[in-house]
């Protein structure tokens, strides 16, 4: 592994998750197959070494991207798939108004952000409470930031080798938050350097437009476990 890039991947293994709504009172559960997901959120180093940009408001090689919207994390994807060699997992396209547009195909090997039910999945690793440590072990937060993002890998682990999955940077999931009401919105999941504990769980749940960009907003990549 890299170590400026920090690009190891974790295997997850399957299981199940339950995923609510606050605002419809639903709950539901979703089972999931064996995934990969980044050891840690996607690094300024590997960010530039993949695209060329370094996007991000603070500058350093181990601090996680950030200042990336939705878009530019799913063009990220699709740019690394190509760089190893792999099938991008993303199909995007513009329509005749303008508009941007993206498919995901299942069945590509390659880069791709998480889900919201894998997130939350491999955050908990096999744990039932809110989170997966004492807080300040675990997360950078505005308890103990000093209101700064670190560089990741900081802290310690969850179970399952994931770095950084509370606090530091929120990280962007795939899924559309709340169609009905929100519209293209897309899921945030974990708190940030700058948020309080209670936004630091494994059940938060925040939600931008997928343009949205700024200093506590990142993301990790997931791929596919080969069948």
């Amino acid at each position: 592994m890299d170590t400026s890039t920090m690009n190891e991947m974790i295997t997850v293994p399957p299981g199940q998750v339950t995923l609510s709504d606050r605002r419809t009172q639903r709950s539901w559960q979703v089972a999931l197959a064996p995934y990969r997901l980044g050891a840690f959120p996607v690094t300024q180093a590997l960010y530039a070494q993949v695209t060329g940009a370094r996007p991000s408001s603070a500058e350093g090689d181990r601090l996680p991207v950030e200042g990336v919207s939705w878009w530019d994390a799913v063009r990220f994807c699709n740019a690394l798939s190509r760089h190893e060699g792999i099938t991008p997992a993303y199909l995007l396209h513009t329509d005749d108004e303008g508009a941007e547009g993206i498919e995901w195909n299942a069945a590509a090997d390659g880069y791709r952000l998480p889900t919201e039910a894998e997130w939350e999945h491999a955050c908990r690793a096999g744990t039932t409470g809110p989170r997966y440590g004492p807080l300040d072990d675990i997360a950078w937060y505005r308890g103990n930031s000093d209101e700064r993002i670190h560089d990741v890998g900081g802290k310690q682990p969850n179970p399952w080798g994931l770095h950084d999955m509370l606090g530091n940077v929120w990280d962007w999931c795939w899924d559309v938050y709340d169609a009905e009401v929100y519209g293209t919105y897309r899921v945030l999941r974990g708190g940030g350097w700058f948020d309080e504990h209670w936004s630091c769980r494994a059940s938060a749940r925040r939600r931008s437009h997928p343009s949205y960009q700024v200093d506590d907003v990142g993301f990790r990549v997931a791929r596919s476990a080969a069948p």
